[in-house]
């Protein structure tokens, strides 16, 4: 770790030091389970590849990036929707949110169709000892087997960063003779925007080292770059809380065999951002290093890469068996083997909750981008939550005064998001953050054609239900008469509320697994 950003170990991590200590001193227990590695895998909030080792200048990560300089950093890595609990839900189970029926968020009721074999459930069988820090946030959580659960509340206001690394201090030495699985979900960079909290993080960044806000949002003024100063310093606190979180492990002596996967759940909140279906919500960091298992250092892997790959890449970690079912592919063999990694990314999106439906879909290549707005004619619900500020943590947004002061260009992005097309087709090599829609434009009309086709065999592939007429009316239906019923999102208040999505759609998409 750099000097400076050692000082903070001083005075929170002096539990993490005593606890260790006391766990030092036990032989460590030999079995023939030990040539599995054990698995830790750290999920980040609403943040992008905003991460020095990615080539922000202004942030302050030393322990993210020396996960990057000893292991492997993917360029192209992707989520599957710019939503916390749909994510979250591909990455434990393998699938695209519309197959296991997590398409929104677990605080809405939002739940799978069914127990599908996830991350915990397989390495429970292989004999694993799993655990969980921080919010879970998929439902039902009764699906999920983990052995020790803590911190269970998201934890947003940040307060007690160290309790992370002394309880998995705590569960990565209770292990035994078990390999163990470790999920660590920190609440940082989630809204609301906290500079500083307890003491951390110990490097604050301020607004006089903002010179712009962040690229995707276009629109720039003294007020955004605060909030993006605000933003950069809770990476900041990230990377310290990871820092203690690796001393634990290396304390343990069991750093060697174990398989430390490094993401963020999708991007951060500002606008343009989360729970669009543009570059900055879906693109995420992705780091993996395992010191016995993967020799390459400093490698970056190009590759396309999904946040579906993540329980395959497992499963080839500690077993000679595949996974043939699942859509994605094994990080393993995409960075040590060289084999190559998605032709295609794909994204869903529903918005997550009843009152901002406005489903999407999306597909990129290596080159460009196709967008579908399944509910274009419409406005975009959530444009509003950014620029009008409708809650207080969203303070984020480009204003609408912001957005009328600035360029034509960037005032036609904004009304585009806000009132999208059928179609959003976009050349990622000349336009990264998607600035110029090319749907019109005849030179690309071969191309975007292409993307749709594939898009439409995704979606037939994966029996995607807002593919379906009857499907999609339905599942409109229901949210209208929840709106209704629910303004505002009561539905939360009701304990006896109850999605009826997840038997028609669970019907439409298991049924035809079956047959």
């Amino acid at each position: 770790m750099k000097k400076g950003v050692d000082n903070r170990i001083s005075i929170l991590c002096l539990g993490i030091l005593l606890l260790m200590a006391g766990f030092s001193c036990q032989p460590a227990i030999k079995t023939s389970d030990d040539v599995k590695p054990n698995i830790l895998l750290i999920v980040s909030e609403d943040h992008g590849q905003d991460i020095g080792a990615y080539g922000n200048e202004i942030v302050t990560t030393p322990n993210i990036d020396l996960l990057a300089e000893n292991g492997v950093m993917f360029l192209n890595a992707y989520t599957t929707y710019s939503v916390c609990s749909p994510s979250r839900s591909s990455i434990l189970t393998g699938l695209y949110p519309h197959q296991n029926g997590q398409i929104g968020l677990a605080t809405h009721d939002f739940e799978m169709y069914k127990s599908f074999e996830n991350i915990p459930s397989y390495l429970k069988n292989q004999g694993y000892k799993t655990g969980c820090l921080g919010k879970l946030h998929v439902n039902p959580e009764a699906s999920f087997p983990f052995d020790f659960h803590e911190i269970e509340s998201s934890n947003f206001a940040k307060k007690k960063m160290g309790d992370y690394a002394i309880k998995a201090a705590e569960f990565i030495n209770s292990s035994g003779g078990k390999p163990f699985f470790l999920m660590v979900n920190f609440p940082d960079a989630h809204f609301p925007l906290l500079r500083k909290v307890d003491g951390l993080p110990t490097i604050e960044v301020n607004e006089n080292q903002i010179s712009g806000t962040l690229p995707f949002v276009g629109v720039d003024s003294e007020r955004l770059r605060a909030q993006t100063a605000d933003y950069y310093s809770q990476i900041n606190r990230l990377d310290e809380s990871i820092g203690m979180l690796m001393d634990s492990l290396k304390s343990s002596g069991k750093a060697e065999n174990t398989l430390v996967i490094f993401l963020s759940d999708h991007g951060a909140q500002f606008s343009r951002g989360k729970t669009t279906s543009y570059e900055a919500g879906l693109k995420i960091p992705l780091i993996m290093n395992w010191p016995k298992g993967l020799k390459s250092k400093k490698l970056k892997s190009e590759e396309l890469v999904s946040v579906v790959d993540l329980f395959p890449t497992i499963v080839d970690a500690v077993s000679s068996q595949e996974k043939a079912e699942l859509p994605g592919k094994s990080l393993i063999k995409i960075a040590r083997d060289q084999l190559p990694g998605h032709d295609y990314i794909y994204a869903g999106g529903m918005i997550g909750t009843a009152k901002y439906f406005y489903p999407k879909r999306s597909v990129r290549d290596k080159q460009y981008k196709l967008i579908h707005n399944l509910y274009s004619g419409e406005r975009d619900p959530y444009f509003t939550v950014y620029t009008d500020h409708v809650y207080a943590t969203v303070l984020s947004g480009s204003s609408r005064a912001e957005i009328a002061s600035s360029t034509d260009e960037i005032k036609a992005v904004y009304e585009r998001w806000e009132s999208p097309p059928a179609y959003e087709f976009y050349d990622l090599e000349t336009d990264p953050w998607e600035f110029n829609n090319l749907a019109d434009i005849p030179d690309y009309q071969e191309e975007m054609e292409r993307l749709k086709l594939v898009l439409t065999n995704w979606r037939v592939n994966t029996r995607d239900p807002f593919i379906d007429p009857i499907m999609f009316k339905r599942i409109k239906a229901e949210v209208d008469s929840i709106n209704t019923l629910y303004p505002n999102h009561s539905y939360q208040k009701d304990t006896a509320f109850h999605w009826s999505y997840p038997e028609y759609f669970g019907d439409y998409v298991l049924n035809a697994e079956q047959n």
